[in-house]
């Protein structure tokens, strides 16, 4: 199990962001904050990778919240392709009971 980090996110930002900038290298960087260099290039790569939000989580990939969009985006998809299908059904049935229909194709 890992611990937890000594250092804030918002400190993480500012480094990083000094680093980038070119005000700081990456190793007067990690002795300021009493870290590792690794450390301070993990901090580099995450937020490279995913912004902010991954130096927050302190790992990349989707968020939580994208997720659940993800899932309800799956979820509307497919009532829609059932929505669609059910009307087609319906309109057949229609047709066959009243004749074609004009707007029919």
């Amino acid at each position: 199990m890992a611990r937890p980090s000594a250092v804030p996110a918002e400190e993480k930002v500012r480094i990083v962001l000094s680093i980038l900038a070119g005000e700081v290298s990456v190793a007067e960087a990690a002795r300021q904050a009493k870290v590792s260099e690794q450390s301070v290039g993990n901090w580099k790569r995450q937020f490279l990778e995913s912004g902010r939000s991954g130096l927050v989580a302190g790992k990349s990939g989707p968020s939580t919240r994208e997720q659940q969009l993800e899932a309800e985006i799956a979820d509307l998809t497919q009532a829609l392709g059932e929505a669609h299908l059910a009307a087609r059904v319906w309109k057949k049935s229609a047709e066959g009971r009243l004749g074609p229909s004009r707007t029919s194709r």
